[in-house]
Order: structure tokens, then sequence, then C-alpha cells
């Protein structure tokens, strides 16, 4: 896992990612400074971090500069579902990119090793399948969901311009879809819309024919993999894509979760939104040889421990 004990900043700290980021830090030895707007992120989910004496929470947005003594950032801050980031699309490309910045700066300030939390969005609806880090993508610049595309491909941008005007160290991780505990009963995302319409027995919703396909991730994987992307060699900048490469169509994913909860629900078609990638696979290779990652949880056992989870925030 690394070398624990160091200062550690996770912007979006109390965020679905951030939190499971800020507990794995915490269990290595790292002192955390968690930093968090609240507006997607939840004490809640940091509620048993906040009395620990290695873990400190700043109230803060990222888009104001800030000075923290840290040696080493993770970038998270950001609101990553669709409905919370088209609820505000300004703020959303402001967050990416004065964000990124602040932070940029912060790291020069400090000679701070940071990772810049990016995402398969980037590859917006790919031409190539799978898609690797060599892909340029293929993106609307001016669609409802340009806000945090090109947010975060700008975010890259500035990345690699401070790593070769001011010799930052930096890693860039491409998020691909991540499911697991604490993520949010409204926050759009398929995973958890299936799994609460599901377990409240309402009617599945498909996009479209439901032929789409998607990739999903652990959070258990995905913080192994943010971990061993900020661990590794110096010379390694990224970007590099964590995910997990077995991929289904969103008809099979519904069927999935309606078996495995136990759920009498039937899966009902609506149109599909714009821009909605019509597949999504990574292609991992690079993970799995520069930083000897690849996922362990299989898709039925990541769904049924995120089952139990919504099921006992539904009850309460």
């Amino acid at each position: 896992m690394g070398t624990g004990g160091r200062r550690t900043l996770v912007t979006g700290g109390a965020g679905f990612l951030g939190s499971h980021l800020c507990d794995a830090l915490i269990r290595r030895g790292d002192h955390v400074v968690c930093l968090d707007n609240f507006h997607t992120g939840t004490r809640d989910n940091i509620a048993p971090l906040l009395a620990h004496p290695r873990f400190e929470l700043l109230h803060h947005d990222v888009t104001v500069p800030i000075d923290v003594d840290v040696e080493r950032i993770f970038n998270l801050a950001c609101p990553a579902s669709p409905v919370h980031y088209q609820n505000d699309p300004v703020q959303t490309t402001r967050t990416c990119v004065l964000g990124a910045m602040n932070m940029l700066a912060l790291a020069e300030r400090r000679r701070a090793r940071i990772l810049q939390a990016s995402t398969s969005e980037v590859y917006g609806d790919p031409e190539m399948h799978p898609q690797h880090e060599g892909y340029w993508g293929r993106v609307n610049p001016v669609g409802l969901r340009s806000c945090y595309n090109e947010g975060k491909r700008c975010a890259e941008t500035l990345f690699f311009d401070y790593h070769r005007q001011h010799g930052l160290e930096i890693k860039v991780v491409r998020i691909f879809n991540t499911y697991g505990p604490r993520m949010y009963v409204d926050d759009g995302r398929v995973v958890s819309n299936f799994i609460v319409q599901a377990l409240r027995g309402d009617d599945v919703t498909l996009y479209g024919d439901g032929s789409q396909t998607r990739s999903f991730c652990h959070v258990d994987d995905m913080i192994a993999a943010l971990l061993a992307a900020m661990d590794s060699p110096a010379g390694f900048t990224g970007p590099v894509n964590v995910g997990n490469p077995a991929e289904l169509s969103m008809r099979e994913l519904a069927e999935r979760v309606i078996r495995l909860s136990g759920s009498t629900s039937r899966v009902v078609h609506l149109a599909l939104p714009p821009d909605d990638p019509r597949v999504r696979r990574p292609d991992i290779g690079l993970a799995m040889q520069a930083l000897g990652w690849r996922p362990a949880v299989s898709l039925d056992e990541g769904l049924d421990k995120t089952i139990r989870y919504f099921r006992a925030i539904l009850n309460a």
C-alpha cells in the first residue's frame, strides 16, 4: 500500500469516492486533510473519522485558493453524476477548471505530488472500443454533459502543462463507472437508480432500448487503484484508465439487479438522453503494467454489497 505517515489532502473527501479514500489513507497511517464544500458530499460519509487524531476536516470550496501544509493531494472535488453536475453547469466547469488550477498552485507551493481524478467522460461517445489512453475522444463541446466532460479535459490539460512548465509530479487517472456503498439514493447514476427502484418495487427505467453498454468497478477496487497510481514511480504521469473491463448492456444490468434484490419490478423504457455514450469499456493494459493493478471484486459480489447498503438506507 505504500509508505504512510504523510500529510495528505483529499478534495471532495466527504463524497462517495473521497470518503472511502480517506478511510483507506487513515488505515495506512496518513494524516488526512479532508476538504469539501458539502455540495454533494455529506458528513455522514466521514462521521466515523471526525474524532480520529489523524483526520482534519476543512469546509472549503476548491474554486477558492487555499494554502495547506501537505505532501500529497488527491483532487476528487466535483459532482460526478449527470443529475448533480447538470444542475449547475457553470459551477461544475468552475469546479473542474478553477479547482484544478488552485490545487496545482498549492502543489507547486508545497512541492507536493498531486493526482487528478479524471473520468472516462473525456472520451465522450467513443468511436474506438474499448477505449485506451491514446484515444483523443469524441466529445460534444456544447451539449448538456459538456460542463463535466470538457471541464475534466481542461483539468487534464492544466495538469500536464504544470508538469511540463513547473516540473510538478502529477498523476492523472481516468475513472470509469464506479459503484458501491455511500452512493446517493437520488444521484441519478444507473447502479443506484436500478437498485433503489428495484428495492422500492418501482419500475426499473431503461433509457433507449437498453443495448448501450457500461463497465462497472466496485469502489474497493477503485480506491486500490488510486493509491497505486499515487504511489507509482515519479516518472509515471498517466493518464491511465482505471475501471473494470467486464462489459454488459444496461438491460443485462437491470435484470441482474432485479434478480439479486429479489424484486418484482418490471423494466420500462424512456427516451435516451442527449450525448449518452453507446459503449464504454476501459482498456486497462496500462494500469496492469504500470500499477500492478486489476479489479478483484466480481459484479455479483459488488452488487450484493451495494444492494445490502441501499436496503439498510431505505429501511432506515
